[in-house]
């Protein structure tokens, strides 16, 4: 029988299970689950027979590996390999057995089952970042000799217990200790930055961290001391790398205990040269950020000068296509990177230049890209079409700046000057300069930096033939119009513009360009009467340049103490600007005879307290139409105040008054705008306006349009507020008038400090008299139309004879007034209910100590009114003048 029994359990169970012959996995440290690839399933052919064709085990062999495997899914052989407990890397990183697969043999009992080929497993542990490195030494200690700059001084080394290469290695070192003359690489190397002073400190500590290749950091730091040594070196001593500056603390001294080193060397004269480094800040420097408008308002320029370059908007939108750059203090900038240009619209290019004109830009441009560069055009007027003539341009060639003017034979008719070449550094060397053009023809004179420079070369040209061509002014670019088959801008400029103007008729002075690119920060010797009498110094245009020259060395010394920072701005440009001293000794028979190792050190210009605009006043302004009907009309902001605080705690401007709780700073304002919320202006019935008296004596200009009106220029907010106190609204047909609402906000620095939204309603005073009876003959069919109509809104007393249809009145009238005296029985009916029940629900409060006041009665009067003409359209059409309004004393009801 078991003979029998086991030829049917092989005749059943006839295949061995088969698994894949290799198989490599990977489990993260410190998890069960491993990967395995490829997975881990056993397929048996015997299946779907039961049990011989279904994986009941995986069993593992070999080196007491720490896994097992489980069987998932008996059906489809699926299992999975799990660690039995955690799995370290740093004690075994990898691990290699056997694996079988197991079926489930013929029957319940396993009889007979089957095993599959053996299989190789390579289980990889991969490693988590379980350690922090940890440095070889408590302690590191080194010496460096001061003046020397070193490219190691010592070096200090960590490790890490993890097991693999990333966590185990280390990537990085830093310096903890901040403010330090030193660095450190990646291979713990430290070096100092710069030459070590041992007058200016004779030990540093610096702690020292270490990162692995996972960025996990040292738990504990670790202490470099290191000792200068001194050594007699000349140099300047006694200075600090850093000098913070404070807004509004006028003048600031650099070195105030700063000396020359000269190791008692014979020196027979001194010459020091510092200079201030501010390319970076602004257009080369802190200057004022009003707009291009204001900053000639402010500096005297003459009026009618035309903004090529404005801010997008609305009324400038041809701007809006160019990049611009807003970089910091809401300095407008614009970038030309050989691509873009800009149309000026007709309606704003000055038609006739005459003999007298300035062109006025900020520039920074460099090398232009190429042998043989192209043409980069500015500024061009040519014809719009048919012809391919420039009448005037202003344009960039090889580093030469060129100007063209070429007349129109109505003005001239022989040959005169056309072209104005000017060969100067400034025009590519990738900095910012003001440029002025002042033409006084045939004469042409340029500045730069408000330094004049003459042409060095003019040619001249036969004038232009009259047309009635019109003519296109572009920036950035010239149009051509004609000889070619599609219009286009030719001859692209590359680098930046900022403050584009032209003012026709008259030239900039010298005293205006001066004021116009005037820095506002710059060098200055601290008490200069204090100065000894064989110092010589010179300060360059931009007091960005100090030299100084004495043949005492003390006098020298005390001289350099003595030089200080100052920034005239109250709200200046945060940020570092750099210090570079250069200094040349002579002895006596030498002309160079000891080497003094340059400075750099660093201004520090600490950020501004930023004030708070605060607008305030009145929001509501009701007047009677005849107000605004009137010459002055209404001033809405009439009781106006502006006010600026800051913060308390901050840096405070030097014009900044204390209150208690409250710094209130004075400083200026660039700019009002009164916008009309809404509906814009209408000019047949209203204005917005200020007289132009109200802006004399102030360094306000006005604007004004149907949108509202704009105050400009740089002053102060009390004259803001008395010229705002001065608009005035007028509407000379206020009937048509619901309410008029504005809005006014104001800025400083052109828009780098905004003020609030003051929203402001103007609305008129309506007066309805009580009419005390209703003559219903004379009542409009528009008042009949509504129920509620304020004019039939009144006390009045009516007895009922009041209520009883007129003689005459038709029967189908008739029936109508039955029913809306029915209708009034029954409201007097439910009153004289309502009545009864509010005064036995206050009885009952009363006694309750309380009283519901939803429930008590309204002894205003009631008003009832019934227009009969709505109920029957024929009898509104036969009688139009009937009306019937009822109105009820509540008092009389309660009688009733």
């Amino acid at each position: 029988t078991f003979v029998i029994k086991a030829h049917e359990s092989s005749q059943v169970n006839k295949h061995k299970p088969w698994i894949e012959t290799s198989y490599h996995g990977v489990i993260t440290e410190n998890m069960d689950t491993v990967l395995l690839d490829p997975p881990l399933v056993a397929l048996d052919k015997d299946a779907p027979v039961p049990y011989a064709g279904e994986i009941c085990a995986f069993k593992i062999h070999g080196q007491e590996a720490p896994f097992e495997a489980v069987v998932l899914n008996r059906t489809s052989g699926e299992g999975v390999l799990r660690a039995k407990g955690p799995v370290d890397c740093e004690t075994q990183k990898e691990y290699t057995f056997i694996i079988q697969a197991y079926d489930c043999g013929a029957e319940a009992s396993g009889a007979s089952w089957k095993k599959s080929h053996k299989a190789v497993v390579h289980i990889q542990v991969d490693d988590v970042n379980e350690f922090s490195p940890v440095f070889r030494e408590p302690m590191y200690h080194a010496s460096a000799m001061e003046g020397k700059i070193y490219d190691s001084i010592l070096q200090v080394e960590a490790w890490d217990q993890d097991c693999s290469p990333q966590y185990s290695q280390i990537c990085n070192y830093d310096i903890v200790t901040s403010n330090t003359p030193f660095a450190i690489d990646r291979n713990g190397n430290i070096r100092n930055t710069e030459r070590l002073s041992y007058d200016k400190k004779q030990r540093y500590k610096v702690m020292v961290t270490a990162f692995d290749c996972g960025q996990k950091r040292a738990t504990e730091s670790v202490a470099v001391h290191i000792d200068v040594k001194p050594v007699c070196k000349p140099g300047w001593q006694g200075w600090n790398k850093q000098v913070d500056y404070e807004p509004g603390t006028g003048s600031k001294q650099l070195f105030p205990k700063m000396h020359l080193e000269t190791c008692d060397g014979p020196l027979s004269a001194v010459r020091a040269m510092v200079e201030l480094q501010t390319s970076h800040i602004g257009k080369g420097c802190d200057r004022e950020t009003y707009s291009e408008k204001s900053m000639q308002k402010l500096c005297g320029a003459a009026s009618g000068s035309t903004d090529l370059l404005p801010a997008p908007s609305i009324s400038t939108n041809w701007t809006a296509s160019l990049l611009t750059d807003s970089g910091r203090d809401s300095d407008l900038i614009f970038n030309f990177d050989g691509r873009q240009a800009a149309n000026v619209p007709e309606q704003v290019v000055p038609q006739n230049l005459t003999d007298q004109f300035t062109i006025a830009t900020w520039m920074k441009h460099g090398p232009s890209p190429g042998l043989r560069a192209e043409k980069e055009t500015l500024l061009c007027n040519s014809d719009k079409t048919e012809m391919n003539r420039h009448h005037y341009s202003l344009y960039v060639h090889n580093c030469r700046l060129v100007f063209l003017l070429r007349r129109d034979f109505t003005q001239v008719d022989t040959f005169r000057p056309a072209e104005f070449h000017w060969k100067l550094e400034q025009i590519c060397d990738k900095e910012w300069h003001y440029y002025v053009i002042n033409v006084e023809f045939p004469a042409v004179t340029l500045f730069v930096d408000g330094v004049t420079y003459e042409p060095y070369l003019v040619t001249d040209d036969w004038p232009i033939h009259p047309s009635s061509i019109d003519t296109q002014l572009t920036v950035g670019a010239c149009w051509q119009g004609g000889e070619v088959s599609t219009p286009r801008f030719t001859q692209f400029f590359r680098g930046s513009l900022s403050g584009l103007t032209i003012r026709p008729g008259r030239i900039e002075t010298q005293k205006v360009i001066s004021c116009l690119q005037a820095c506002k920060e710059g060098l200055d010797i601290h008490s200069l009467e204090s100065l000894g009498k064989d110092i010589k110094f010179h300060f360059n245009p931009a007091q960005s340049v100090l030299v100084m020259e004495g043949e005492d060395l003390e006098s020298v010394n005390t001289a350099m103490a003595k030089v200080s920072y100052i920034n005239s701005r109250q709200f200046p440009t945060a940020g570092l600007r750099q210090l570079h001293i250069t200094t040349t000794l002579r002895c006596f028979g030498e002309d160079i005879c000891i080497s003094i190792p340059d400075i750099k050190a660093l201004v520090m210009v600490l950020p501004p307290s930023e004030p708070r605009i605060t607008i305030a006043g009145s929001d509501q302004l009701v007047r009677p139409a005849a107000d605004l009907r009137g010459s002055m009309g209404v001033a809405p902001f009439k009781e106006l105040r502006i006010t600026s605080t800051v913060t308390k705690g901050d840096g405070v401007p030097f014009s900044a008054v204390y209150r208690p709780g409250v710094l209130e700073a004075m400083h200026n304002l660039d700019y009002c705008d009164v916008l009309v919320i809404g509906e814009e202006l209408n000019p047949e019935q209203e204005s917005l306006e200020i007289h132009h008296s109200s802006l004399m004596g102030k360094h306000l200009d006005a604007t004004n349009s149907t949108s509202g009106i704009s105050i400009y220029g740089v002053d102060s907010m009390a004259h803001y507020e008395e010229a705002l106190r001065q608009v005035r609204y007028r509407n000379w047909r206020p009937a048509t008038l619901s309410n008029r609402r504005f809005r006014l906000t104001c800025s400083e620095l052109n828009g780098r400090y905004t003020s609030n939204e003051f929203n402001l309603e103007v609305s008129l005073v309506h007066n309805a008299a009580p009419v005390e009876h209703v003559n219903h003959m004379a009542v409009q069919s528009q008042y009949m139309r509504s129920v509620h109509h304020p004019l039939m809104v009144h006390s009045m007393n009516l007895s009922f004879k009041h209520i009883s249809p007129p003689t005459g009145t038709p029967p189908a009238a008739t029936v109508v007034v039955v029913i809306c005296i029915a209708a009034l029985v029954c409201i007097v009916v439910l009153g004289i209910y309502r009545l009864h029940s509010t005064h036995q629900d206050s009885s009952k409060s009363e006694e309750d100590g309380a009283k519901d006041p939803e429930m008590d009665w309204d002894d205003s009067t009631l008003t009832i009114t019934v227009n009969p003409m709505e109920v029957r359209g024929h009898y509104t059409k036969e009688f139009p003048e009937k009306a019937l309004s009822t109105k009820i004393n509540s008092k009389a009801l309660v009688k009733i």
